[in-house]
């Protein structure tokens, strides 16, 4: 009866509905860059695919210092309920100005040995800065729309960025024939023009009047700083498998690891859209202090933790059809990469359920010490996996990486803010 009560006022509620909405929004935004590919392959040699490569490496290690997190910042304040958001919202745009320039100032000082070791043109490094600056503003509207639970217009805009993407880079590169540097000028132009939209909506709609306030900036850093560590965790985690294989197997292997990879990623998608309706759902539920109520997420968590589990068994049963009939044959090996894979990412979803207490409670910096010590530890697993049962050692690590970031996370949640995990202890009660 009490399960079947919580189910229910679970449909009833928003959260389904929302979760839905983003599941549905991240698919589209996700198929997109796939229409892409046959294209690409046509008209960018593999060296400019390299470089393209790089660039997104670049970008993804370098965006967090430009983001200092402070849309996670603005997540949680929403919440607190406060009369000036709008401040705050004023002082995370300055944080991003002044940290994005920085960024560019160290990128500058080191440019010929960051050329060097990433093999990305020296006179393009200035577009990692431009669009990790855009992402930024554009993360910070995405994160307003989400704390109001507009499910909707956050698709709508975030589909609409990556079609921008799509045709400005089919435009530059093949129309134009402008190789690599059209497809990153694709991807440069889509985060501009979007974080400039974003911009003016933030401006609008949250009625900034541009100040500047130490004491919000101090929340913010707060806040973020102690994350970088943690986003830079998180990059590895998800890097070096593929540098392992390419140095012991050749890129041939990591060729068909990332077919496996992409498909062992669905349970990603379906879990990254879950937790874009669950954080805004699960602080607003905390914010009432009552323990029924964090009796009902508790049951929910564990729901959660059997349905991922469910799909995971569902996609690596599925995935050898998928293979063999969407993949190329010399793809076909990819198959054994897809439930270790998944698991993996279905371990990350279990972990995106716990950690949002640790964010709700402000301790961020516990989060970052948890990914940081488990991206070294899967080195080490990465090594010895795959010296004991090749390629697939890889995916191996990367789960059993994501199995311990997930318990260790779960434990410091529960240190952090305590909640009923012993559901038969509550029902004793």
């Amino acid at each position: 009866k009490k399960g079947y009560n919580m189910i229910n006022n679970i449909l009833e509620s928003s959260l389904l509905r929302s979760s839905s909405i983003y599941t549905l929004a991240n698919i589209l935004n996700s198929a997109i860059p796939f229409f892409l590919l046959p294209i690409m392959t046509v008209y960018l040699t593999p060296a400019d695919y390299g470089i393209v490569s790089m660039f997104g490496t670049l970008l993804g290690f370098f965006a967090p210092f430009m983001s200092l997190n402070v849309y996670g910042a603005i997540s949680r304040k929403y919440y607190d309920r406060e009369d000036k958001f709008s401040r705050y919202i004023s002082t995370a745009l300055y944080i991003v100005l002044f940290s994005s320039l920085l960024v560019w100032i160290i990128i500058y000082l080191f440019r010929d040995f960051i050329s060097r070791i990433s093999s990305f043109p020296e006179n393009a490094l200035v577009f990692v800065v431009i669009a990790g600056f855009g992402n930024s503003i554009t993360q910070i509207t995405l994160t307003l729309w989400r704390v109001r639970e507009r499910p909707i217009v956050f698709g709508i805009f975030q589909i609409s960025q990556t079609l921008l993407n799509m045709i400005a880079s089919i435009v530059l590169v093949v129309g134009f024939s402008m190789g690599w540097f059209g497809r990153v000028s694709g991807q440069v132009l889509a985060n501009v023009v979007f974080g400039l939209i974003g911009f003016i909506i933030i401006v609008k709609n949250e009625k900034i009047n541009f100040q500047w306030s130490k004491v919000d900036s101090k929340d913010m850093l707060q806040f973020g700083i102690p994350l970088i560590p943690h986003a830079l965790g998180s990059f590895l985690m998800t890097m070096t498998d593929r540098v392992f294989i390419t140095n012991m197997f050749g890129v041939s292997a990591t060729g068909i690891y990332t077919v496996g990879y992409q498909i062992g990623k669905i349970i990603g998608l379906l879990q990254d859209s879950f937790n874009n309706a669950w954080i805004p759902f699960l602080f607003k539920k905390l914010k009432e202090n009552n323990r029924r109520v964090e009796e009902k997420i508790v049951n929910f968590t564990y729901l959660y933790f059997i349905v991922i589990i469910l799909m995971t068994v569902l996609l690596s049963l599925i995935a050898p059809f998928i293979v063999k009939i969407f993949i190329g044959e010399s793809f076909h090996g990819s198959i054994q990469y897809v439930l270790w894979i998944a698991l993996g990412y279905a371990f990350n979803g279990m972990y995106k359920m716990v950690s949002g207490v640790i964010f709700y409670e402000k301790k961020t910096h516990l989060l970052s010490t948890v990914t940081f010590i488990t991206a070294l530890l899967n080195i080490i697993l990465n090594y010895v996996f795959i010296k004991a049962n090749g390629a697939v050692g890889a995916a191996q690590a990367t789960s059993v990486a994501y199995f311990i970031s997930f318990i260790l996370t779960w434990i410091l949640s529960h240190k952090v803010h305590p909640m009923p995990w012993n559901i038969f202890k509550s029902r004793k009660s």
